[in-house]
């Protein structure tokens, strides 16, 4: 009797909680259109509205967390290539000695990238009314010079046929943190204009 007069309501509860989740992580229109919309000024929107949207209800519409956020993802991406790299670099034979060169250049410059975006990102914290332009000019030269390392790594292996799968690999990862880290500058840029000229579209 009371199993049949629970079940009834336990299942209704469990339907309102079940829409309510539903309902609380999906965004709002309004956000995903926001990153959309600031994407179309970077290089590589596709990539930045993929990589961005789902940050949504968290981004809302502010330029700030959206450019927090880019750089986090990028970070994130970045240090999985790293750690990618070094892995690769440990397993005898699997880089042929004509890229193995080139391939340790690149796990440096790598490195240096994860360094440059966490020092962009604590900077990010730092950012007050009184300091904002002193502050976002070095966040702006640290995800410059990250970007500039990517593409080193990039100029490096370009000269190099790909004979393996490991090479493949290597390039498509240092493709798109070079992509994902130019989409973060643009947005960083865009952050220090919209507080430059809080008056402009």
């Amino acid at each position: 009797m009371a199993s049949s007069f629970l079940s009834p309501a336990v299942l209704a509860l469990c339907f309102l909680l079940h829409f309510w989740a539903s309902t609380a992580i999906l965004p709002s229109k309004a956000n995903t259109e926001y990153i959309k919309t600031s994407c179309e000024t970077t290089i590589y929107p596709k990539l930045c509205y993929r990589s961005l949207s789902i940050y949504a209800n968290k981004i809302k519409t502010s330029p700030e967390k959206l450019a927090t956020t880019a750089l986090n993802v990028t970070l994130k991406a970045t240090k999985s290539t790293s750690r990618m790299v070094i892995k690769m670099s440990k397993i005898p034979g699997l880089i042929p000695k004509e890229t193995a060169a080139a391939m340790a250049d690149c796990r440096e410059l790598i490195n240096d990238s994860v360094d440059e975006l966490k020092q962009s990102i604590e900077e990010m914290g730092e950012i007050k009314n009184s300091n904002f332009e002193v502050i976002m000019s070095d966040i702006q030269t640290w995800v410059s010079a990250a970007l500039t390392d990517e593409d080193t790594c990039m100029d490096g292996l370009k000269g190099k046929p790909l004979k393996t799968y490991a090479e493949t690999l290597l390039r498509r990862h240092v493709i798109k943190i070079s992509h994902l880290t130019s989409n973060a500058l643009a947005l960083v840029n865009n952050y220090a204009s919209a507080i430059a000229n809080p008056a402009s579209p």
